[in-house]
């Protein structure tokens, strides 16, 4: 029988658990303070542990401190005061498998344990390989996803567009307790701001019109998985405050409807924005940015880690080909080591599925690559003097004007030829100084 460790210095709490627990077929010892909690740790085994942040001789940090520096494997839950949203970021960061605040709520109870229980003590046999690098960075981010993958506290993943920030929250829920449940990814910038909230939380029959029939939200649909919220930071102000609300109560209400339904669900977010900055130019709110960004997970370009390409290329060239992978030639190779890669793994999978297609057989030379048509720079990243930033800026200013012309101006057509929102495209023309 799984046992877990229950620590309030409130003894009808203790007990409301622990009689919570007993229906679930689970058995608890209870602690009233920090001392007994962990005197009890070192004498006993236990699946899972629910402890008050606030006790007579310490707080709850303490205990998921405890465990975490012991190397234990075992899941930690704090119950924090309602309102309390510093207490249970403090807590996540420190290593906190999940929260909940009071009153406790024993559906949640119930779904956090529920989830604990089901924490994976190896990896998922069908969660795929890990992200593809040798190098160090690389490495780092691999050691990371798997530690994240036991928690369920929010993620922020940074980075530049097409570095594999999709790829990174895919594989922490696969790894994760939720890898059996949905992998809802949402594109932020791509929603109509009148139809977010509707997207994000559904809405009943009868709400606006043309709303024939009840339908479910990306909430409701990633319940008891995970959603990822791609290029957060396009989300409008009125958003984020709907947004922190069902993040922080953990519950949704939908449009039409006035009552709120509880949600299951880990948030994962990224964008290729600084989000802090963001917060100071005042287009992000900092409560909401506190709660997102919990962890931070950063996945380095391409540029940054140029001994991962010989085996991206690989992956990449055998995804396309199968095992009749074409030969790069030396020239290439060399071609490809020297590219700055301002799009990244994208564009670099962009570039072999090109080259792949001009070679038309079994060898890619430099000149299949194309590379020279990317922004007319050469092969050494750009015009003499020009930094990196001017780089990125100039092959940016470039694609969009051409976005632009061969759309006749329309800018709304021009952001869904790039691929990007209208919002973004917006964004983007203010900070190059584009006029149009």
């Amino acid at each position: 029988m799984s046992r877990v460790l229950v620590v309030d210095d409130e003894a009808d709490i203790r007990e409301l658990i622990d009689l919570t627990l007993a229906r679930m077929g689970l058995a608890a010892d209870c602690a009233g303070t920090v001392a007994e909690a962990l005197a009890l740790l070192r004498d006993n085994r236990y699946q899972l542990c629910l402890t008050d942040m606030r006790l007579p001789d310490g707080d709850g940090l303490q205990i998921v401190r405890y465990l975490s520096e012991s190397g234990s494997d075992i899941p930690v839950a704090v119950i924090t005061a309602y309102g309390s949203a510093e207490n249970a970021v403090a807590a996540l960061k420190a290593g906190a498998f999940d929260y909940l605040a009071k009153p406790v709520s024993l559906e949640q109870l119930r779904t956090l344990v529920k989830s604990a229980l089901r924490l994976p003590g190896d990896v998922r046999p069908d969660a795929g390989p890990l992200v593809v690098g040798e190098s160090a960075a690389m490495q780092q981010v691999g050691g990371l996803i798997e530690k994240l993958a036991r928690s369920q506290a929010p993620i922020y993943i940074s980075g530049e567009s097409g570095s594999g920030k999709e790829l990174a929250a895919r594989q922490i829920h696969s790894r994760s307790s939720r890898g059996a449940a949905p992998f809802v990814p949402v594109n932020c910038g791509a929603i109509p701001e009148n139809l977010m909230e509707s997207e994000f939380f559904g809405y009943r029959k009868g709400a606006f019109t043309g709303a024939e029939s009840d339908r479910e939200g990306f909430f409701q649909a990633a319940q008891g998985g995970t959603l990822f919220l791609d290029e957060v930071a396009d989300l409008p102000l009125p958003m984020q405050v709907k947004l922190l609300r069902a993040i922080q109560e953990k519950k949704v209400r939908k449009v039409g409807s006035t009552v709120e339904e509880p949600v299951d669900v880990r948030i994962i977010c990224a964008t290729h924005r600084n989000l802090r900055e963001c917060v100071e130019q005042g287009s992000f709110r900092q409560d909401l940015y506190y709660r997102l960004n919990v962890i931070e997970l950063r996945i380095p370009p391409l540029r940054e880690r140029r001994e991962d390409i010989p085996g991206l290329v690989r992956c990449i060239l055998s995804r396309i080909c199968g095992e009749q992978m074409p030969v790069l030639t030396e020239a290439a190779w060399a071609a490809l080591e020297h590219y700055p890669f301002p799009g990244n793994v994208r564009e670099l999978e962009n570039i072999l599925e090109r080259a792949t297609a001009l070679s038309g057989g079994a060898r890619i030379d430099v000149d299949d690559l194309q590379l020279m048509a990317e922004g007319g720079a050469d092969l050494q990243g750009g015009r003499a003097g020009e930094t990196l930033d001017d780089y990125l800026n100039r092959v940016e200013r470039q694609a969009i004007q051409e976005a632009l012309e061969q759309t006749g101006g329309n800018r709304t057509a021009a952001a869904r030829v790039l691929g990007i929102s209208f919002r973004s495209l917006r964004y983007r023309l203010d900070r190059l100084g584009m006029e149009v």
